[in-house]
């Protein structure tokens, strides 16, 4: 693979990232904010179901907010590995700030860019798994 191609891939999977861990805080602003609006709709009597549906749509925000952060971080370890010249030389600099930082033990062999990327996509499904569930809690919460 030739290098461009693969700093290419790895500056516009950052850029990605960073879309993907901003929209879910701006819908999570959003439904802060129409929370009060839907309150004074819905009325004021809680039942237990809706108690329960409030505590499990803060829990999913909270989590949410958490795999965005993630996501953040991930993005500018991709736009690390983006600036050098070859996939070997990236996966070692991304690999010795990681140890660095004690979040992961220093590693004898590097992953590959697919792999990271793997990875990162199954932290993207966590997210998205949690939005769903803020949704699906929320609207039980709002309307029962």
């Amino acid at each position: 693979m030739k290098s461009d191609a693969y700093q290419d891939r790895a500056e516009a999977f950052a850029a990605g990232l960073m879309v993907q861990a901003a929209w879910p805080i701006l819908l999570l602003a959003a439904a802060l904010m129409a929370a009060p609006i839907i309150g004074a709709v819905a009325g004021p009597q809680a039942t237990p179901i809706s108690a329960a549906a409030w505590l499990i749509a803060a829990a999913s925000a909270a989590a949410t907010l958490a795999y965005s952060a993630l996501l953040v971080f991930d993005a500018l370890l991709f736009r690390l590995m983006a600036s050098h010249a070859s996939e070997a030389a990236a996966g070692a600099a991304v690999d010795e700030v990681l140890a660095r930082m004690r979040l992961k033990p220093p590693s004898a062999g590097g992953r590959s860019l697919d792999r990271r990327m793997a990875g990162t996509h199954r932290l993207l499904a966590r997210q998205r798994i949690a939005i769903g569930l803020f949704g699906a809690a929320s609207l039980v919460a709002a309307f029962v």
